[in-house]
């Protein structure tokens, strides 16, 4: 029975989160799928090709159906929607920041970015500004999921001496611990963070 490419993504997806991104090679998936490699190649002529279409599976399952902003709601609200539903899509997989934020010319991204600065620009907010805003906010949250996607090694915490770091970096320090000492969280430091560049 001839594959099928969504059948391919889906196994994709799946070994996406065992194994993470540098998990996936197109071998082992053809493996997973019981078919030899060059089966593969008729959906897909390289590893890159195959996360560009992970990627928009990805966004897809929060995207599928992008609204524009309601008469009633500001856009600033809206945007922080919209990016929050951006990085649930990336949190729900191992390593979705690292799949989206590589994937190039992704329609789904560029259909985000289109309908964002479409409201900016019907809010009133010019042109230049509005693709300024919603680039530099896309960024931010390629980022702050891909931080909170790496992981620190057990490795690596034996080697921090949090003392001597807390020591040498105290106004560091200071403002975690008021931060988070507040009883903010994970949630509200992206929320806060996209709120300096939306506002």
């Amino acid at each position: 029975m001839a594959l099928k490419k969504q059948q391919i993504i889906k196994e994709a997806l799946e070994l996406l989160n065992e194994s993470g991104l540098e998990g996936v090679t197109l071998r082992k998936l053809a493996s997973r799928l019981d078919v030899q490699a060059p089966a593969l190649y008729w959906h897909f002529k390289n590893k890159h090709a195959l996360v560009n279409e992970m990627a928009e599976a990805i966004l897809q399952t929060e995207f599928h159906d992008l609204k524009e902003r309601e008469k009633e709601e500001s856009w600033q609200d809206w945007l922080l929607n919209m990016f929050n539903h951006l990085r649930k899509a990336m949190l729900a997989y191992t390593d979705g920041g690292r799949v989206i934020a590589g994937a190039h010319l992704s329609l789904t991204m560029a259909d985000l970015s289109e309908t964002a600065m479409k409201v900016l620009v019907n809010a009133g907010v010019d042109l230049r500004q509005s693709r300024l805003i919603v680039l530099t906010a896309t960024r931010f949250t390629f980022g702050h999921v891909i931080e909170e996607q790496t992981r620190i090694t057990e490795k690596e915490m034996q080697e921090l001496h949090m003392e001597s770091f807390n020591r040498e970096h105290p106004t560091l320090t200071a403002g975690i611990d008021e931060y988070f000492s507040a009883g903010k969280t994970i949630d509200d430091l992206f929320n806060d963070g996209l709120r300096m560049i939306i506002d």
